[in-house]
């Protein structure tokens, strides 16, 4: 018996693989696709998730692949051109990323399988999940490979096998929502002649709209066009030059053969609940959105950031009754996210085009999970920092080791106790704790020496602030009281403290 099955390896089922491999949790992930999946399909890595891949160990490796805040230059029907870009939130100690990337998909796959590899896990390609059934002690699981059944137990199963997710229809859960057959979009791989890679290029046209994004890293730029009823939809090398030429006016830019295609159609739907039994859902196969505003593919990986922490806590003893919470915080996340995303889409339709705004509503650092159950404080409710918050960055801070910046020190998948003084008393053992002190002399104490952590945290000298595995503030307690720290582990079960890796 394996603890976790994980179905479906792109960056949802990748992201929640390498949180379980680096707790010492026992999982395997299958992935029907033979191998690597091509294509630059979600192309926008958010501020948040660049957080995310930082705690995972990864972010170096994406960010190098990407370019952060790429320029747009806009063309009206009538020639005028205007250029902009992503918007930026600017040099901010409590946000070390303060734009989108751009990096095709599989790059970022790419990053997670090798961070996957060095945590010593791998995906078994080419294994179909062909059915399920689950008890009161676990979920019985039959894997094909090559023709032959394998049956396996798991004591849970987690679909992240996408929009048409097996794991969804034989859990017998609903995906309600809607289907627009009118609202398509064709979306490419292709290299480019006689345009430069400098901007995101998009004209605007009364067919529709065509942009062309350049892939960083890579040769090729992403073509999509927008396709009204009646349009031709087919994805040959022919039909997308014809749409480029006449929607962009430009003769001279010559398409290569595309290296992978496909055609989008409007689908916008949210799992009906994200659990049955011991069987639960994460990314797409939970919630799918359209691509305006480069949501979908963040709120899985964030999803598998929620989820894997409480997967891990409770294989090593903490309470089962911690993972309702994931689809208690994460299902609200799905839906507001999904009406934001439905917004952009409607007004792409009205434009006819779909939008590619990236601005501070779609970056995601404001998400946020106030009211859960694991969020608790002695703050009034018009406090800027509450418990259920994003927990904010924070540069300027000063060890024995040297500068540091707040999440250099919060990396790795463990809860920490920030501590700005609070009273005397034996914190649970293990447990990560940050005192914040006027001249550090020891490991786990360090100096505030810009105030830019008390600004951020609103602290005063008592305060106490425990941040989750996840990144979100799980507790604060402006009275100083160690009591309420070792109540709210104890309430979780302990999770058992580990060394992150």
């Amino acid at each position: 018996m394996t603890t976790v099955l994980i179905a479906g390896a792109g960056p949802t089922g990748l992201t929640l693989a390498c949180e379980l491999a680096r707790a010492g949790v026992p999982f395997r992930l299958v992935e029907a696709a033979p191998g690597p999946r091509p294509g630059s399909r979600g192309k926008g890595v958010q501020p948040r998730t660049l957080e995310v891949f930082d705690d995972l160990g990864v972010v170096e490796r994406v960010l190098a692949h990407g370019r952060m805040a790429m320029p747009i230059r806009s063309t009206a029907p009538g020639g005028e051109v205007t250029l902009g870009g992503t918007e930026t939130l600017g040099d901010r100690s409590d946000i070390p990323h303060p734009a989108s990337l751009i990096t095709p998909e599989w790059r970022v796959e790419e990053a997670l399988r090798l961070r996957l590899a060095e945590l010593g896990g791998a995906v078994e390609f080419g294994t179909v999940l062909d059915g399920f059934e689950q008890s009161a002690e676990g979920v019985s699981a039959v894997l094909v490979k090559d023709g032959v059944a394998e049956t396996v137990t798991a004591r849970r199963l987690v679909g992240c096998d996408g929009g048409h997710s097996t794991v969804r229809k034989q859990a017998g859960i609903a995906f309600e929502g809607e289907t627009r057959d009118e609202v398509r979009m064709i979306v490419a791989d292709v290299g480019v002649d006689g345009l430069d890679r400098g901007a995101w290029h998009m004209w605007r046209h009364e067919d529709g709209l065509v942009n062309l994004c350049p892939l960083p890293s890579t040769g090729a730029f992403q073509f999509q066009a927008s396709i009204a009823p009646g349009q031709d939809a087919g994805l040959g090398l022919a039909n997308l030059q014809a749409i480029l030429e006449r929607r962009s006016g430009h003769t001279d830019l010559r398409l290569h053969e595309p290296e992978w295609s496909s055609l989008w159609r409007a689908n916008v739907r949210l799992a009906e609940r994200y659990r049955e039994g011991r069987v639960f859902l994460a990314g797409d196969a939970a919630h799918i959105h359209s691509p305006a505003g480069g949501q979908g593919m963040n709120t899985g990986i964030q999803d598998a950031h929620n989820l894997g922490w409480k997967l891990a806590a409770v294989a090593k003893g903490a309470s089962p009754a911690l993972l309702d919470s994931y689809e208690a915080e994460r299902r609200p996340v799905a839906a507001a996210v999904l009406a934001l995303s439905d917004a952009r889409l409607k007004e792409a339709v009205e434009r006819k085009g779909v939008p590619i705004r990236r601005d501070a509503a779609t970056m995601q650092l404001g998400i946020g999970y106030r009211g859960s159950v694991l969020a608790r404080d002695d703050r009034d409710e018009t406090a800027p920092l509450r418990a259920g918050d994003r927990a904010p960055d924070a540069t300027g801070l000063t060890t024995v080791d040297g500068a540091r910046r707040l999440f250099d020190l919060t990396r790795g998948g463990n809860f920490t106790l920030l501590d700005f003084g609070g009273e005397p008393g034996a914190y649970p053992a293990g447990l990560r704790t940050l005192r914040v002190v006027g001249r550090p002399a020891g490991p786990g104490e360090l100096t505030d020496s810009e105030g830019h952590l008390a600004e951020a945290y609103g602290a005063s000298g008592t305060t106490l602030v425990l941040i989750r595995p996840d990144g979100f503030v799980g507790l604060i307690s402006d009275a100083g009281a160690v009591s309420a720290v070792s109540d709210y582990l104890a309430a979780l079960g302990d999770p058992a403290p580990r060394q992150p890796k």
